[in-house]
């Protein structure tokens, strides 16, 4: 395996950050496979697509009576990597929402809250047969999205303004830390982002949230110029109540925990891609919310 190879070993290991909090807005994806490569340019598209059609009450199952959400991210960005430790990256989010109530139904579309958030390599140890990473990530959320919706904070039963916005109206913060690990052709990653809110429009202030996935994997293929790999994947997102000019909303805090797979690709060291699914397994949640059925997702990075 030469040299080139290698660092896209590495950086397959390391993995894209995908995550979407509980309320849809507050994480970023972030593309760490791009770090650990040399002073350039990097971008891509990330997709996540959440259908969200079961409604729960105090986490017990209730008739949705046609209430739902589909709920479609493309998050762009585009980043510079100023040595092999040290990125930073923008990320421009559209978001599509088509939503239903009975008769009512609609959609909407816009952009999203954009971020701003620099990446670090803490840590990185390589062999031929193994691999050890970390990193790290921090940024800020600025209020770029129409908020309008959280002026409507009781649409439907289980379908709430905040669950519609396509921006929160406030600046929040984001810290996140990752790591890999590979022993041949097996490995294991973890990663976790958490979102520090501010009071936003109309006085409604989301939870602080976090976003947590990880899991075993093993390399399908392992070639000069390409690498395939499957991962198990667990994943979660939890986050309190919101609440309305200092009022605790009751039908917004959840924990969910999901397990799915995910395909992760790369090409040479200039390419990556991964596509998954993600399977709800456990959901805990407060008053009357429509929950997540199911979500995909999938990336592609370049580097220049």
């Amino acid at each position: 395996m030469n040299n080139k190879t290698f660092l896209a070993v590495v950086a397959l290991v390391i993995g894209g950050f995908r995550s979407s909090s509980a309320c849809d807005l507050c994480a970023i994806y972030s593309a760490q496979e791009a770090q650990g490569a040399e002073r350039g340019f990097f971008g891509g598209v990330a997709e996540q697509f959440t259908h969200f059609g079961t409604l729960l009450n105090d986490s017990k199952k209730e008739s949705a009576n046609g209430e739902y959400i589909d709920s479609s991210i493309a998050q762009f960005f585009v980043g510079y990597n100023f040595n092999h430790r040290f990125g930073l990256q923008f990320n421009l989010p559209l978001i599509y929402r088509a939503y239903g109530s009975g008769t009512t139904h609609g959609d909407d579309f816009g952009i999203g809250d954009v971020s701003l958030a620099g990446n670090v390599l803490i840590f990185q140890k390589a062999a031929m047969d193994w691999t050890f990473t970390s990193t790290a990530l921090a940024g800020i959320k600025f209020p770029t999205g129409n908020p309008a919706w959280l002026g409507r904070p009781d649409f439907a039963t289980g379908i709430g303004g905040h669950d519609l916005a396509l921006g929160s109206g406030s600046y929040d913060g984001l810290v996140g830390t990752g790591f890999s690990a590979r022993r041949k052709k097996l490995f294991i990653t973890g990663q976790m982002q958490y979102a520090i809110r501010s009071e936003g429009s109309f006085q409604h202030r989301y939870a602080n949230d976090w976003t947590w996935a990880g899991g075993p994997g093993v390399y399908l293929a392992l070639k000069d110029r390409y690498t395939l790999a499957l991962e198990a994947e667990v994943s979660g997102e939890s986050k309190g109540k919101d609440t309305f000019g200092g009022i605790p909303d009751p039908d917004s805090a959840e924990t969910i925990v999901y397990i799915g797979p995910n395909l992760d690709f790369t090409w040479s060291d200039t390419f990556s891609a991964h596509v998954g699914v993600d399977l709800p397994v456990s959901i805990e949640n407060t008053g009357e919310q429509l929950v997540p059925d199911y979500r995909i997702h999938a990336a592609a990075t370049w580097r220049f």
